[in-house]
C-alpha cells in the first residue's frame, strides 16, 4: 500500500496561506497536518483557533490536528468545531491518557497519541488498542526543519511489532525530517502516514513532491 501523506502547514508561507491550502487541495495529499504549539509544552508558539478556522473553511482534505500543548483535553470541543478528522495528543502531556482518548472519540473524532524521541514505544502497551493512530516524533517537537533522528526507524519497527502482537488496528504516523530518503526507510519499516513540511513547501514543485512521497 502507498503511504498516506499529511503535509504540515507549519512550513507553509503564512503570508499566502490560502494559496498553499488550495495547492494541497489540488494535490494527492491525504490529510492536512496542523501543529498547535503553546510555548509551554514545546519552546515555540504556532497558531491558534482563529487561524485554524480559516484553514478548516478552505481545506477540502481531512484535518490531522496535532496538539503540542499542556492539558490538550481542554480544547477537545474547539478541535471538534474545526471538523477535525484526527485529534492527536502527546503521551507526555496527558497523565490520564485513557480518559482523554475516550473523550476525543466521544466527541466524534479519531483519537491519536504522539510520543517524543525519548519516550519508549513500550509505554504505549496499555493504550495501543484504544487509539486510531500513533505519531512517532522523529525530531524533538517545537520547530520545523530539524535533522531526522535515526533511531526513529527502529522505533517504527518496534511499534509495528507491538501493533501486530496486540491485534491493534492503529496506524503509524511519523513527523520530523521526513523527505524522500528518510520517508522510504520509514515506509519500509512499517509507517502508514508521513508528515512532511519543508520537504513539500520548500520544493520547487510541491505537488510533484507530494506525488513522489506517495509513491514511496
Amino acid at each position: 500500500m502507498k503511504p498516506m501523506i499529511s503535509p504540515s502547514i507549519l512550513s507553509a508561507d503564512f503570508a499566502y496561506l490560502a494559496k498553499d491550502v488550495e495547492m494541497l487541495n489540488r494535490s494527492e495529499a491525504d490529510w492536512i497536518h496542523i501543529d498547535i504549539m503553546d510555548g509551554v509544552f514545546v519552546p515555540n508558539i504556532s497558531f491558534g483557533f482563529p487561524v485554524l478556522k480559516y484553514v478548516a473553511k478552505l481545506s477540502e482534505k481531512p484535518l490531522d490536528v496535532h496538539l503540542m500543548i499542556v492539558q490538550p483535553e481542554k480544547f477537545i470541543q474547539e478541535v471538534k468545531a474545526l471538523g477535525a478528522h484526527v485529534m492527536n495528543v502527546h503521551y507526555e502531556a496527558c497523565p490520564h491518557l485513557h480518559r482523554v482518548v475516550q473523550q476525543i472519540r466521544e466527541a466524534g473524532m479519531q483519537p491519536a497519541v504522539t510520543i517524543n524521541p525519548a519516550t519508549p514505544v513500550a509505554m504505549l502497551q496499555d493504550i495501543i488498542r484504544d487509539v486510531y493512530m500513533v505519531l512517532i516524533m522523529s525530531v524533538n517537537p517545537g520547530f520545523g526543519g530539524q535533522k531526522f533522528i535515526e533511531h526513529s526507524v527502529e522505533k517504527v519497527r518496534e511499534l509495528r511489532t507491538l501493533i501486530e502482537r496486540t491485534g491493534s488496528k492503529a496506524l503509524i504516523e511519523v513527523d520530523g525530517g521526513v523527505n524522500l530518503e528518510t520517508g522510504a526507510r520509514l515506509v519500509a519499516a512499517g509507517a502508514d502516514v508521513l508528515v512532511a513540511g519543508n520537504a513539500v513547501f520548500a520544493a520547487e514543485n510541491p505537488e510533484e513532491m507530494i506525488h513522489r512521497l506517495k509513491e514511496l
